[in-house]
């Protein structure tokens, strides 16, 4: 007589199904199929964590470039003024203060206009 496993199986296939809920098809029923659609899936979710990351630091520096550009000034001279001024405030803060409180932003440029010539 073989051993089939018993519990231990059930509860790993039964772990492995509610993973694919949510999937079309047998991709949700069929554990052979959900197996490799679920392993997949979550391949893709690490590698979207990291792209995550990327695309929202992309964003913000859109974004400032906007702000600055509107103020009449580039990207690269705005982060390099801040950088002179010995102002340490991340990408994403600025973006931030470029949408919400332009007073703010305004002050933050001219404070890296005039530190530029140092």
């Amino acid at each position: 007589m073989r051993v089939k496993g018993g519990p231990k199986h059930k509860n790993r296939r039964k772990a492995l199904l509610l993973l694919a809920k949510g999937f079309k098809g047998k991709r949700r029923v069929c554990f052979r199929i959900a197996r490799e659609r679920v392993m997949h899936a979550l391949r893709n979710a690490y590698i979207g964590r990291k792209l995550k990351k990327r695309d929202f630091r992309t964003l913000w520096n859109t974004r400032i470039n906007a702000a600055t550009r509107s103020r009449g000034m580039q990207y690269s001279r705005f982060m390099n003024g801040l950088y002179k001024a010995h102002i340490k405030l991340n990408r994403k803060m600025l973006a931030e203060l470029a949408i919400h409180d332009s007073k703010a932003f305004d002050q933050l440029v001219s404070v890296a206009k005039a530190n530029l010539g140092k």
